[in-house]
């Protein structure tokens, strides 16, 4: 029996506002609601069973929900989803053409829509967001359609909402095009300042690209350094070029994305790039990229912040700079932007400050008594603090005579704490674990922390893991990196004489089980502030940050200290397991995404989110990022052989 008018508008307007419908056009949408049957299911009722011929139709939550469960080889049943209002499930017959994969049964009293599967399929057909959404497995009970991570990225991407009306500001993804010999303005070594300057006259060029026989890059003088150089009168106008160019040159290959160029610019403090041939200095040079050539290209260009905190006199700007950084966090998710672009530059940022605020405090307290290098810690450690969440920090020192240390730590322990303070004004909060440099106990000699380490390595208690699990992703930002050098090949040296270490890191990072079902078991905090919220940090971010850390201790990576590429290392290193590591880190990159968008509409660290403010698909999106989570876990146990262990 056809439904009446009234039943088929109410099956119109419900299925309008839940995806794939609300991708399908309205005419087809009304056609396919006058065909929708209507099914009543009483509690614990069995719609359709394990192994069952697929039936006509797939499902569509309307009231109520329904439980999605396997048999085990125990002969139990194994729960795999609850779907709840607007989910999809029984898209085995539409999709695979296989009988059903588990057994679906009404949780409560539920109203369910039956959608006929004939009407339904010239809309996959030629809806490319509508195959989309079940390429990315968001539809309950579709696990043998989704491809990977990579169609969930993309779904949520094309198929979510917009968080701005905003028009594109930038085009990171593109490339930079300059023509071959465009912007090369180039002499030997030997050519004279005083033609060098004159071909830059004539050319209207601020730099002269300095070349050998072969057209390789030796150098680059730019109008500075003839300012500096030759105006000052510390090197005549007749004197060779190579006299004041700067070596070596940086080089990219041609026509860079504009993430990369922009990175080049800002990590090595130049203003040009030379693009060569392979992009080495040991090939042709073939034009060269200014910094004004991506200020044209890009409105709103990170590198002038960065260049303000280097230059700014005045400590006490750094906490607007820094606000400003914040808005372009913004802007960059927006548009979706990669995340792993904007935690670069969003780290050179911070290290920015970091250094500022350290040569502030080396003014006001005088040359320091020793060499030292400053560590960060944690998610700033990883290079993955998109926000401004607590500081964690350590300093580093040379060893010297016990009277020499303790009073190099004095002074020590007054530069961390003029850099932990203006860090604070810069809205990085104190550490609540007191794991800042001002804690005497983080400011300590080279040999104080090899016995830190040597004790976490060689006692494993539960203390000390947690210590292992925030040290071990330590980065040098300022100072003597040869210190922190020292440190990393003690480290490694150690690990590979005790081999208990590894198993019992791997152990701990098992810590934190992994919310396999979004809808099933969707861990949220119980009481305090943060009730009934969901912690991504600690139930979906760490377990991939441990694992990767784990991983890449055990495959003797040095150097690497940020998860998702940690993943990109691992995936090079190990071809057998490359899809799992390459899912793990773009499911932690769309994690970090989620935290970032959340923390910056609630003002927020964003650890904390609220469920009520994800829509469906967003919802859906998370909850596919949870299974390279257990995949991983499951490597580890495997590797590590976890279940021997006490």
């Amino acid at each position: 029996m056809k439904p009446s008018n009234t039943i088929q508008e109410r099956v119109h307007e419900f299925l309008r506002q839940y995806p794939p419908f609300n991708m399908i056009r309205e005419e087809q949408l009304r056609k396919l609601a006058s065909q929708v049957r209507v099914m009543y299911l009483e509690a614990e009722q069995v719609l359709f069973t394990q192994d069952d011929p697929a039936h006509a139709y797939f499902y569509v939550v309307r009231q109520g929900s329904v439980r999605l469960e396997q048999r085990t080889e125990e002969g139990g049943q194994r729960l795999v989803d609850v779907c709840d209002e607007g989910d999809l499930f029984g898209v085995r017959a539409l999709i695979a053409r296989k009988n059903y994969s588990s057994t679906a049964t009404a949780a409560e009293e539920s109203l369910v829509y039956a959608v006929p599967i004939a009407l339904f399929e010239p809309i996959l057909n030629e809806s490319p967001e509508v195959a989309l959404y079940f390429a990315a497995g968001f539809a309950a009970g579709a696990p043998v359609v989704r491809s990977s991570m990579a169609d969930t990225n993309k779904a949520r991407v094309g198929l979510g909402t917009s968080y701005t009306s905003h028009p594109v500001i930038n085009h990171l993804e593109d490339v930079v095009k300059v023509g071959a010999g465009k912007g090369l303005v180039a002499c030997t070594p030997d050519t004279s300042i005083r033609l060098a300057a004159q071909m830059m006259s004539d050319k209207d060029s601020s730099f002269m690209l300095v070349t050998d026989e072969q057209n390789w890059p030796l150098g680059i003088t730019t109008d500075t350094d003839m300012r500096k150089r030759v105006v000052a009168g510390l090197v005549s106008i007749n004197d060779p070029v190579e006299e004041i160019m700067s070596a070596p040159v940086i080089t990219i290959a041609p026509d860079p994305p504009m993430a990369d160029a922009l990175i080049h610019m800002i990590r090595h403090k130049v203003k040009h790039l030379c693009m060569t041939e392979d992009g080495t200095a040991q090939s042709k040079a073939v034009g060269v990229l200014t910094e004004h050539d991506l200020l044209l290209a890009q409105g709103n260009n990170p590198a002038v912040l960065i260049t303000e905190i280097r230059q700014t006199k005045d400590i006490n700007s750094l906490p607007a700079i820094r606000d400003r950084a914040e808005e372009l966090v913004l802007k960059y998710l927006e548009q979706e932007v990669s995340i792993s672009f904007i935690a670069n530059i969003i780290t050179e940022i911070n290290d920015a400050i970091i250094v500022r605020a350290l040569q502030h405090a080396e003014q006001e307290l005088g040359e320091p008594p020793l060499r030292y290098c400053w560590l960060s810690l944690g998610s700033e450690g990883r290079e993955e603090q998109l926000l401004r969440t607590d500081q964690d920090n350590a300093l580093l020192f040379e060893d010297q005579h016990a009277a020499g240390e303790k009073e190099a730590q004095a002074y020590f322990l007054k530069l961390a704490d003029i850099v932990n303070e203006i860090l604070i004004s810069c809205g990085f909060e104190k550490c609540p674990a007191d794991m800042m440099a001002r804690n005497p106990k983080w400011c300590q000699p080279l040999h104080t922390w090899k016995q830190y380490f040597y004790h976490w390595i060689h006692e494993p208690t539960e203390e000390s893991l947690l210590h292992a699990s925030i040290f071990f992703d330590y980065r040098p930002v300022y100072g003597d990196f040869n210190l922190s050098r020292q440190l990393t090949s003690y480290i490694y040296e150690h690990i590979s004489q005790e081999h208990i270490f590894l198993p019992y890191l791997a152990k701990h990072a098992l810590q934190s089980p992994p919310p396999l079902s979004f809808f099933r078991n969707f861990i949220v905090e119980r009481g305090g502030e943060h009730k009934d919220s969901f912690d991504i940090k600690l139930r979906a971010m760490t377990p991939l940050v441990d694992a990767a850390r784990v991983l890449t201790l055990d495959n003797h990576i040095t150097g690497e200290n940020n998860t998702f590429k940690r993943f990109a290392k691992l995936a090079e290193l190990e071809p057998k397991n490359a899809l799992l590591y390459q899912e793990a880190a773009m499911a932690y990159e769309i994690m970090m995404r989620y935290r970032a968008l959340n923390g910056l509409r609630n003002h927020t660290s964003g650890r904390y989110l609220n469920p009520n403010q994800l829509n469906k698909l967003e919802r859906q999106a998370l909850r596919n990022t949870f299974k390279p989570i257990s995949d991983i876990q499951e490597l580890l146990q495997v590797r590590f052989q976890l279940s021997y262990l006490g």
